[in-house]
This record gives structure tokens, C-alpha cells and sequence, in this order.
């Protein structure tokens, strides 16, 4: 079976460690690069030994150097780069926050399912084991009451911010927040361990140019007797792991982004290691997951179903704050 060769369109941090996840594994490779600047394709393509290399989308839609679109722009980018790509017949995978707004992202998927083809979100904790490993010892815990799950880290282009320079990442007028640059982790982690809350409240901190720097979430269900709170903040860092706690015990972990070490605490007993490693690239988990999407042995509707309920709380914050 031929590989699926990838095209990345976006060539920053998380591109690398895209193409550092791809470089590992098997029946995949990255075949092209597209970056509106010539010398930024080039750069990165050279150093992955990457073959083709575009300035353009359309340029690049219009060959057939590759098979599968994975997006790296900025989040207001991606409903109308996924939509080209599904439209030329690539697959899509999409970096988080897979779109703008849940009507943007129910476009995007039904294209996809018109078309035959796999969208996802590039949310990697979904296919990280850790999170299996969270999920399978829930039952440990008894009746679940209360999760708090957080994700503060102090973003360094946040200094710049403080001198008086605005970057983009800190910059709403291009679609950016707290929310979906880091909140989005414990958000997604919630509706997929817990489901769709039946009520959600929220409160944002604002920074002086209207970036939503921080926030909070509290969501409950009454049909479970739970509340959950998600916390999240690009312009502090936390020492606090996230857990989950039921009437029989607590889990605890961090970071959700992925997981170093889980920890179950019994409410009598003593406290147990679960899962232990040190901090590795969890982005070859989705590589896989997602070859095995396009392979039909893994079916992603679930994985969009959550990508969508998460969607729908997040419009439902950012009307609030």
C-alpha cells in the first residue's frame, strides 16, 4: 500500500512537530509544503527534505503531490482552506480549533461526507493512550461529582504583549482567544469524557486590546448530578493538575494536553500510579489514528461529533465575554 502523502500549509512550531510525528510513522510522508512566502517554504521543506513546496493553495490544490491536507494557519484561515482542499478532493486534518464557529465547522464536515473523504480535528489527546487510561479507571471513582480540568501556560509571546508590542497571537481581530489557543484542550476533554453539558456558564478576563486572555468555565448536568469547571489562560502558568473526583476516589493529571502521569487516590486507601512517562511529541497517536480513517478501519464521526458539541459550547462563551 502506497503511503499518504501529506501537504502542511503553515509552517510554524506545530508544523514541526506535525512533521517530526509523521517522520515516525509508518505509511505516511509528508510530500508538500505551502507557505504564502517562497523562502518559508523553501526553509521548511529543506529541512524535512520535503519535495514540493507551493506559495500558493491554489497552486497547490491544482497538482496531485499529495493526497491529505494538514492545516496549520490561523483559526479564521481554516473553514476556507479545508473547504478547497475537500473540494480538490484531499482529506483534511486541521489543527485546533478546527473552525471559527460550529456553522463553519458543520460546512466543513458535511462537504467532506458528500465527498467521501475524512475531515478531523488535529485534537491529539483524543488518540493519546494516556486518555484511555483516564477513561477506563472512572468507574474506580464511583459516582462522579466534580472535575476540574486546567490547562494556564504562559504564552511567550505574552512578554512581547506587556512591552506594548501586539502579535497575532494576541490579536482578536484575526479570530484569536484563550479559548481556542489553549482552552479548547480541557473544553474538548470534557464533552468527550463527560458529554454535552446540560447548562454552561463562563467568565473571561479581557486584556486592554480585548483579547481573551483567561477564563473559566463551569458546566453542569443534571441528569448526572456533576458540575465541571474548565479553566484555561494563556497569560498565566498553574502548578495545579487537573482531577476528577468521585464519592469512591479521585483521578489527578496534567497536563491534558498530554498526560505525564496519572494518579488514582481511593477515598480510603492509599494513592496509586496509573500511567507514568516523560513528556513526548502525542501528535504521532492522530497520524495514525487518521491514516486508519482514510484506511476505513476507524470511523470519525464520533471524534466530529464531540468537535462539534465543543463547538457549540465555545460560540456559546465568546457571545458572553
Amino acid at each position: 500500500m502506497k503511503p499518504i502523502r501529506f501537504a502542511v500549509i503553515g509552517t510554524n512550531f506545530i508544523s514541526d512537530r506535525f512533521a517530526d510525528a509523521v517522520s515516525c510513522t509508518e505509511g505516511a510522508e509528508i510530500s508538500a509544503v505551502i507557505s504564502r512566502k517562497r523562502e518559508t517554504a523553501d526553509a521548511f521543506a529543506d529541512k524535512y527534505g520535503i519535495p514540493h513546496r507551493f506559495a500558493e493553495p491554489s497552486e497547490a490544490l491544482g497538482s496531485d503531490t499529495f493526497d491529505a491536507l494538514y492545516i496549520a494557519t490561523p483559526n479564521f484561515t481554516h473553514k476556507e482552506i479545508a473547504l478547497r482542499a475537500l473540494r480538490a478532493g484531499k482529506h483534511v486534518l486541521c489543527e485546533k480549533i478546527v473552525a471559527d464557529s460550529l456553522s463553519d465547522f458543520l460546512e466543513m464536515r458535511s462537504c467532506a461526507k458528500e465527498r467521501g473523504l475524512v475531515l478531523l480535528e488535529a485534537m491529539r489527546p483524543d488518540f493519546d493512550p494516556a486518555y484511555d487510561v483516564i477513561r477506563n479507571a472512572l468507574p474506580r471513582l464511583g459516582t462522579l461529582r466534580r472535575a476540574s480540568l486546567e490547562y494556564d501556560q504562559y504564552s511567550s509571546r505574552y512578554d512581547s504583549f506587556r512591552r506594548g508590542e501586539v502579535l497575532p497571537a494576541f490579536d482578536p481581530s484575526i479570530g484569536n482567544n484563550a479559548l481556542a489557543d489553549i482552552g479548547i484542550y480541557p473544553l474538548h476533554m470534557a464533552v468527550s469524557l463527560f458529554g454535552k453539558p446540560s447548562a454552561a456558564v463562563s467568565l473571561g478576563i479581557p486584556l486592554a486590546n480585548g483579547f481573551h486572555g483567561a477564563g473559566v468555565i463551569l458546566m453542569t448536568d443534571a441528569g448526572k448530578h456533576m458540575t465541571v469547571t474548565v479553566t484555561y489562560s494563556k497569560i498565566t502558568d498553574s502548578v495545579n493538575p487537573s482531577v476528577i473526583e468521585g464519592e469512591d476516589g479521585a483521578l489527578t493529571f496534567r497536563p491534558v494536553s498530554s498526560p505525564t502521569e496519572i494518579v488514582f487516590t481511593p477515598r480510603r486507601g492509599e494513592r496509586e500510579i496509573l500511567f507514568s512517562r516523560a513528556p513526548y511529541n502525542n501528535m504521532e497517536h492522530e497520524v495514525r489514528a487518521f491514516l486508519a480513517m482514510i484506511d476505513g478501519k476507524l470511523d470519525p464521526e464520533p471524534f466530529l461529533d464531540v468537535s462539534a458539541q465543543t463547538l457549540e459550547i465555545y460560540d456559546t462563551v465568546r457571545s458572553e465575554t
